[in-house]
């Protein structure tokens, strides 16, 4: 255990947590909405740091960050926990153990043995992913400043419900995100996530500020947020709200966890909401959990720049940031040497 950060002390032996916008109050020996934090005798604890759960080594392109170091590897961890409940969790196994089996389980990595076996996997970023890395942020937090000291990026995968001191403390080390923006309706978040609409829309809007890259992943489930309406609201915050350089991942629904009873996205959904990103101002608008290539291309004059067959890519033609046939840029970081 290791005590918390970004908490207050109240009456009677109760805290107030200040890291995800749920703002727990929690009573002496109990547990925050997330199941790893706990208040001992007035004092919050994390239950989590240095309990990995998941290590492995990805391509940056499977987070998704299409606009992030291209082509490079990432160093991901996860522990167990998550703040939200969503039906359709991919990774429910490891994310609602607390909750689901009253398990912590995981082994002992610390910080500077994570960031040790990025640099021998030659990682040019670690990722705090699979599950929700706010919960686990004192860990990630410390991993994080010991990678920019060896010259390893930090991105986050995340459900976007942190609270801005949290942001506000991490940004210095925290280099890209990709946030999960799950719908554009309130009701949809209370009801299947138990959370709300506003503090994610409101993180991203600080990233954005903060200088953190942002890319954008939106899950589309029939009948929940496939409606054209609602992604083309999507699709216009983003533009407008976060800048049209800010790449959207659409990704493909595949029945799982406790949603099982509706069938997958079809394709020609995704590609409806692929072309109304384009008519809303986006430059980039990308199809996951679909087969094929998803190819970056040039903006201006349609040039492909970078050739992707699932995770890997192909060819990177971009130069020093810009199209090597018209010299329009290529929004991103890293995204290409002379």
């Amino acid at each position: 255990m290791k005590e918390a950060l970004l908490y207050e002390k109240l009456s009677k032996s109760r805290v107030r947590c200040h890291l995800c916008a749920h703002r727990c109050v929690i009573a002496e020996d109990k547990l925050g909405v997330c199941q790893v934090r706990q208040n001992r005798k007035g004092t919050l604890y994390t239950l989590v740091y240095d309990r990995t759960i998941s290590q492995q080594v990805d391509p940056v392109e499977k987070k998704p960050l299409y606009h992030f170091y291209p082509g490079s590897k990432s160093y991901s961890i996860a522990t167990p926990g998550c703040n939200f409940r969503c039906q359709w969790c991919q990774n429910w196994n490891i994310a609602h153990m607390p909750r689901e089996q009253g398990l912590i389980a995981g082994y002992e990595a610390t910080p500077a043995q994570i960031v040790a076996d990025a640099r021998a996997t030659k990682s040019r970023s670690i990722a705090y992913t699979y599950t929700e890395p706010t919960v686990f942020f004192e860990y990630a937090y410390d991993t994080a400043r010991l990678a920019h000291a060896a010259g390893i990026a930090n991105v986050y995968v995340t459900n976007g419900y942190m609270t801005a001191e949290m942001l506000d403390t991490f940004h210095p080390y925290l280099d890209g995100a990709n946030v999960d923006l799950k719908a554009f309706r309130k009701t949809t978040y209370n009801h299947y996530s138990g959370a709300g609409l506003e503090p994610v829309l409101d993180s991203m809007k600080r990233m954005k500020k903060l200088g953190i890259w942002l890319e954008v992943t939106t899950l589309v489930i029939p009948g929940l947020n496939d409606d054209p309406a609602e992604l083309r609201d999507v699709a216009r915050f983003l533009a407008r709200d976060l800048g049209s350089e800010t790449p959207w991942h659409i990704s493909r629904f595949f029945p799982t966890y406790k949603m099982t009873d509706r069938p997958p996205t079809p394709v020609k959904t995704l590609q409806l909401a692929q072309q109304i990103g384009w008519e809303q101002g986006l430059r980039y608008v990308y199809l996951g959990n679909v087969a094929g290539e998803s190819n970056t291309a040039c903006h201006e004059c349609g040039r492909t720049l970078i050739r992707r067959r699932g995770y890997w890519v192909g060819e990177n033609h971009v130069r020093d940031g810009r199209c090597p046939t018209c010299g329009a840029p290529v929004a991103g970081v890293g995204m290409g040497g002379g």
